[in-house]
């Protein structure tokens, strides 16, 4: 949901109305589980935004389920609805399998108000949807602070920090927790070894290798976000540097020589940028790494110390070649 925040936002301020779905449990699509276990629950952050006019940004279950919910939004929305997605349609969102899902479908205005800037905030968000039959009568929001308000399943649902949906009674829990992104800007092996492990993290990966790609991959970035700059092009590394500067992006990653440093140094106090105080460079902690895996390991580990406030070695504080 965090990815329409913005374009939801921008119709509720512009008077459009626009409709939100969001899956909260599936059954099937390839998900392993026990013989006898619940139905699978939706475990990211798929929502869809429809506009009156046919107008659709994001998707549910990779976009196999948006004509269902479309057609649903023009005949009634606020309720519990039920889509099946055959194996055909599936794969061609490139899911393993069919299945069915119930989804959540309601008219983005019934929404908290302050729902959108949290979002785009990327803050940790749960919203308690109450039911009357399949119909949705209310929907409360609540925080870190909060949530405890919102019951005991609720609350050890959001402790777990991870996306997730549960059918509680008559009211269906939706817990959003932002996914962390990656915007690497270069190409080679430690760029691959990044891509790979910051994968297995659960992280969103991009990867620019053009000035005019990069900028827009890391405008909006917010601290929970990292940029890590692995190229020796001065033009590319100092575009990506300078946007990552201007945005809020939690950490910031340099690889390089001292001299490839200072040339980017050089570049950016050209262009009036001369607080470099929050990029890590030469980026990683000081764990002795050696070959590409190693080196991203090392990097991977620094941004979760960064964010985490944790008291660590960074190589950017050892003298020296």
């Amino acid at each position: 949901m965090y990815d329409i925040a913005v374009s939801v936002a921008a119709c509720l301020r512009a008077g459009t109305r626009v409709d939100v779905a969001w899956a909260v449990e599936t059954d099937g699509f390839g998900d392993h589980r026990e013989p006898g276990s619940a139905p699978n629950r939706a475990r990211d952050n798929e929502a869809l935004a429809i506009t009156p006019g046919g107008g659709r940004i994001g998707g549910v279950l990779g976009g196999s389920a948006n004509d269902q919910l479309t057609q649903l939004a023009r005949e009634r929305t606020n309720r519990l609805v039920r889509v099946r997605v055959a194996d055909f349609e599936a794969q061609l969102a490139g899911l393993p399998a069919g299945g069915q899902a119930r989804c959540l479908l309601v008219e983005a205005s019934r929404l908290p108000t302050e729902l959108w800037d949290r979002l785009r905030r990327r803050d940790p968000l749960c919203l308690v949807a109450r039911l009357d039959g399949d119909q949705v009568t209310s929907v409360d929001l609540y925080d870190r602070d909060t949530v405890g308000n919102a019951g005991e399943e609720a609350a050890r649902l959001f402790d777990r920090g991870s996306s997730d949906a549960l059918m509680i009674g008559d009211a269906v829990v939706t817990v959003l927790w932002p996914v962390p992104k990656l915007v690497i800007a270069g190409a080679g092996p430690v760029v691959d070894a990044l891509r790979r492990h910051a994968e297995l993290l659960g992280w969103q990966v991009q990867v620019a290798s053009e000035p005019g790609h990069v900028t827009g991959l890391i405008v909006g970035l917010s601290a929970l976000d990292n940029v890590v700059v692995a190229s020796h092009d001065l033009q590319l590394a100092g575009t990506a540097l300078q946007a990552a500067l201007a945005s809020e992006a939690g950490y910031i990653g340099a690889l390089g020589s001292r001299r490839m440093q200072q040339a980017r140094a050089d570049w950016l106090a050209y262009r009036g940028v001369t607080d470099l105080s929050r990029v890590y460079s030469p980026a990683g902690l000081d764990i002795g790494s050696r070959t590409p895996p190693e080196i991203a390991v090392a990097i991977l580990a620094e941004a979760l110390a960064v964010r985490s406030g944790s008291s660590v070695a960074h190589l950017r504080e050892r003298a020296g070649a």
